[in-house]
């Protein structure tokens, strides 16, 4: 049986739901395309880990249901729907599903960020084997990856997701409750039109990147 989990949040890509802030640049089917994209390449990522450790691969997806997801990306991974409430709540919820399995480290990850690799995910795996909480920090003060060895729902509480103050909110937090820290590598993410411009990211079909 294997204890680590790797969870990958993502949306299915249905236009006009999806990336929406993206959609002033790139049109709705643009924006969708690209998250489209963008979580086949996350998936690749996390596929490439099986050559390396025993892990498991749940994605816990918003929008369209079970068939629709097994029919984009698979039928060989596990699917979770998300649920209700802000990111927080329902990143904690994913970690709490994991843990009450039996899983001993956890990460989870978006789709967002192209320069993280699989390199970095196995890092940060390897990384909670002497630390609590493992943090990918973005460049915009949010994260692309955290990483627990148990369930700490308060690190998920009293914070404005989406904002800047994400990555250092959840630092302070996480020094009150006194846990060891780690850190990844500082990647960006892409989630605004200035960020398409700044990434080497190429979306497929399009001329204009």
């Amino acid at each position: 049986m294997e204890h680590q989990q790797l969870i990958i949040f993502t949306r299915y890509p249905e236009p006009g739901k999806t990336k929406t802030r993206l959609i002033p640049a790139l049109g709705a089917e643009g924006a969708a395309n690209l998250q489209r994209q963008m979580t086949e390449t996350t998936v690749k990522k996390a596929n490439k880990l099986f050559d390396f450790i025993s892990l498991s691969v749940e994605v816990r997806f918003v929008g369209g249901d079970l068939q629709l997801m097994k029919n984009w990306l698979g039928s060989d991974l596990k699917y979770q729907e998300q649920g209700m409430g802000d990111l927080g709540e329902r990143m904690a919820r994913g970690f709490q599903s994991a843990f009450n399995r039996g899983m001993k480290s956890v990460v989870i990850i978006g789709i967002d960020c192209p320069s993280l690799t699989s390199e970095i995910i196995l890092q940060a795996f390897a990384k909670l084997t002497e630390s609590d909480v493992i943090i990918g920090p973005a460049t915009d003060g949010g994260y692309y990856l955290i990483g627990l060895r148990k369930i700490t729902p308060e690190l998920f509480q009293g914070i404005n997701w989406g904002t800047s103050e994400v990555l250092s909110k959840t630092v302070a937090i996480a020094q009150s409750l006194k846990l060891v820290i780690d850190y990844l590598p500082k990647l960006s993410d892409i989630d605004r039109p200035e960020d398409l411009e700044k990434s080497q990211f190429k979306i497929k079909g399009t001329s204009q990147f």
